[in-house]
């Protein structure tokens, strides 16, 4: 295989002559044969971005020839058009290795220096942070569309079945009689409110530390290509970008990242929460989960809630990834994280799997069918929906219509009812608007 050398710091290296990137790229992949995730895909693009905008403001004040700066920004461009990355995600350095890597991508691509050139005037620590940022506002904006979507289901869900009696269940016993578009109501609102969350948290990661190079303070960078720079980045991303008042304390302190996380987790507890609902409410009955995939290889006919159960998995693996980026953000020193490669590979992994877990429970849920039959079944048998004449008749009177039933061999609560208390009390006070009118009058 034909090679090049390469020359750094530690000395020369022969590269395949064929590798679009250098020496720096060429020892990462050796000390670092990781198993596990590459670095991200929106993490490349977006640092390509951010290169982009170093480039645009260093032409803007002479610092590169405008020949040089418009190859490197078409160089950012083909990089953003097809992100990859040979790297493993589990780096030591900070990101320096994904930063240098990006760097000497580009420098081949446009002849440049990888230095001196495409990384004019940065710093990984100050690229590299900027760069997770921007991927991660891309990575909630798409997000929050999901969970809008997931929202929309489940409300129209609630619209459906909301004539539909059934039984509440608190310690997972018979509860207060409600609908069962109500249970579907609760549902919604939990995603609205994860849908509003993620709007809003990406105001934690507007503020960048872009021209802050290596621990703050724009140390070898011009004044005006710090002022600039982040201007740059705001007019070529579309996003609502600002430079930090306190770089160091940007490029310092990852605490944001620990918030936006949090938000995440509040989602992932939400889809076990109610997917795991939505197992009880199949398992008894009252609604029919689509049929995806037979469901065992030895017992025909088994069908089981597979879209929920790969849901569910991504809620546990989302909360874990909460812990990562909660230790990593805590684990750095003094000026810097060092651990800021896992912790963007943790992130973006759970924006990317909680929009595919919307996505799939969005699209099973359409499928949702209500059982009425049986909901009427449970509704009519169980002694429970007696609660809903206390108004009417009292504490002691409900107890002693339920003890005299439970004396007979009878099966049809309502029925009994029906007869003790007479037709119009039963058929109004069992309506699912007096049910759901919040309170009686």
């Amino acid at each position: 295989m034909s090679t090049r050398k390469g020359h750094d710091l530690l000395g020369t290296k022969e590269i395949p002559a064929d590798a679009p990137w250098g020496i720096h790229t060429a020892r990462a992949l050796e000390n670092f044969p990781m198993a596990g995730p590459a670095v991200p895909v929106s993490l490349i693009a977006a640092l390509a971005l951010v290169k982009k905008a170093c480039a645009l403001a260093n032409k803007d004040l002479g610092c590169l020839s405008p020949e040089k700066a418009d190859a490197v920004i078409y160089a950012c461009e083909q990089i953003m058009d097809r992100p990859e990355c040979p790297l493993p995600a589990l780096q030591g350095g900070a990101g320096t290795s994904t930063n240098m890597f990006i760097n000497e991508v580009i420098a081949h691509q446009a002849n440049v220096h990888p230095i001196e050139e495409v990384n004019l005037h940065q710093s990984t620590n100050d690229v590299y942070p900027t760069a997770v940022k921007v991927a991660a506002i891309y990575g909630l904006r798409d997000l929050a569309e999901k969970i809008e979507k997931l929202q929309g289901v489940f409300q129209r869900l609630e619209n459906k079945f909301a004539h539909i009696p059934t039984l509440g269940k608190t310690e997972l016993m018979d509860a207060v009689p409600l609908t069962l578009g109500a249970e579907f109501g609760a549902f919604a609102e939990a995603f609205a409110r994860d849908r509003w969350r993620t709007f809003k948290c990406e105001e934690r990661l507007r503020v960048v530390n872009l021209g802050g190079t290596a621990v703050g303070t724009g140390l070898t960078a011009p004044r005006d290509y710090i002022f600039l720079v982040t201007d740059k980045l705001r007019e070529i991303s579309g996003l609502g970008i600002s430079r930090g008042e306190n770089l160091v304390d940007q490029t310092a302190n990852a605490d944001a990242f620990v918030e936006v996380s949090g938000i995440m987790k509040a989602c992932a507890a939400n889809l076990l929460k109610i997917c795991g609902d939505l197992r009880l409410l199949h398992m008894t009955g009252k609604i029919i989960l689509p049929a995806v995939q037979a469901g065992s290889s030895i017992m025909p006919g088994k069908v089981n809630p597979v879209i929920l159960e790969s849901v569910m998995q991504v809620g546990i693996k989302v909360q874990a990834n909460d812990l990562i980026i909660t230790e990593c953000a805590s684990r750095g020193s003094l000026q810097i994280n060092e651990f800021m490669p896992l912790l963007a590979s943790a992130l973006l992994e759970s924006m990317e799997l909680l929009g595919d877990a919307c996505t799939m429970l969005s699209q099973h849920a359409e499928g949702i069918e209500a059982d009425e039959a049986a909901c009427e079944r449970h509704f009519n048998a169980s002694v429970e929906i007696v609660t809903a004449f206390l108004p009417t008749i009292g504490y002691e009177k409900a107890t002693e219509l339920v003890e005299k039933f439970k004396k007979t061999d009878r099966s049809d609560f309502k029925n009994y009812l029906t007869e003790e208390l007479g037709e119009e009390v039963v058929e109004k006070t069992l309506s699912p608007q007096n049910l759901m009118a919040l309170g009686h009058r």
